[in-house]
């Protein structure tokens, strides 16, 4: 048997040991109440914890939140699909695109112009993905806060573990992908 070591999963496997509420960092925990939604609980630990004194580098660092916008915010997938898999996310909780008020959508489109740029300069992939998966019929793993995933693709960066395995071989840790990404985004 082969064994697969990722010893950066440690942190999401005791979180679930404890009971933590999800889709909040661990560093994060105590800075927030009890939301049902991954991305409300996020933004809320981050605003929380800046609130009462964390400086604000090192709340988004734990929540692997990119860049906060006026409407909108940009973080990491949790879960990528390949390294460099951001999500744009409005701040108002919501599942349609169509109820985004003007404001929201143009931010939500001028943040992923934002991470297209970044994206090609940080890891020169041959192309891009980014989409929204409205519903859980459409696949949206978070159906009820829309959300727009962009994330770089390679050619040829296909390999038996996702196919025959159904396991992802990630290159590099979230810590250093948003550092990459944030100094991309000029909030270094």
């Amino acid at each position: 048997m082969d064994r697969l070591w990722t010893p950066w999963r440690y942190s999401y496997v005791s979180r679930a040991e404890k009971g933590l509420r999800k889709g909040v960092p661990v560093e994060l925990d105590a800075w927030v109440g009890d939301h049902a939604c991954v991305f409300c609980n996020m933004i809320a630990a981050v605003e929380f914890a800046i609130a009462s004194g964390m400086e604000a580098k090192q709340a988004e660092q734990a929540a692997h939140v990119v860049h906060r916008g006026s409407f909108c915010y940009i973080c990491l997938n949790a879960y990528p699909y390949s390294t460099g898999h951001v999500m744009v996310v409005p701040y108002r909780h919501t599942d349609s695109l169509a109820a985004l008020e003007s404001a929201e959508a143009g931010e939500m489109m001028a943040l992923a112009q934002s991470i297209e740029r970044c994206l090609r300069a940080v890891y020169r992939p041959d192309g891009l993905n980014f989409g929204l998966n409205l519903g859980e019929a459409a696949g949206a793993g978070v159906a009820n806060h829309i959300h727009l995933h962009g994330l770089p693709r390679w050619s040829g960066d296909t390999n038996f573990m996702t196919v025959l395995s159904e396991t992802r071989v990630l290159p590099e840790s979230l810590d250093v992908t948003w550092e990459r990404l944030r100094e991309a985004f000029g909030e270094a």
